[in-house]
């Protein structure tokens, strides 16, 4: 099984006992978790993504393991960082990550739904 598939099992693992409205969809090549209709939380390229406070980043950056998430073009993206599997290796810390995550999922804002094409 990939370590991507193994990660998503781990936080929906963390998820599913806290019966929040979520809904699991397929994002960027991962597997995204989202929250009351906002991305959450999700697999990325080997790591995860996760959405925390844009005030905590400087702070959670700190932690091993753990950077600002960035664009194509090399730009941080406010509000995500990106977590190699140092930072999520034992369950306790994925939790902390799940739980960063889930603070924060209150106030971030939800992404403009696209209209289907004709």
């Amino acid at each position: 099984m990939p370590a991507s598939t193994i990660t998503a099992d781990r936080i929906r693992d963390l998820l599913t006992p806290k019966q929040l409205p979520l809904e699991e969809k397929r994002l960027f090549g991962g597997h995204g978790f989202m929250v009351d209709g906002k991305l959450c939380i999700g697999t990325y390229r080997g790591g995860i993504m996760a959405r925390v406070a844009p005030e905590d980043i400087e702070a959670l950056c700190q932690r091993e393991g753990v950077q600002p998430l960035q664009t194509g073009q090399g730009r941080p993206m406010k509000g995500y960082l990106f977590l190699t599997e140092e930072a999520f290796d034992l369950d306790r810390d994925l939790a902390f990550w799940v739980e960063q995550c889930l603070a924060f999922n209150p106030r971030a804002k939800a992404s403009p739904r696209r209209r289907k094409k004709r």
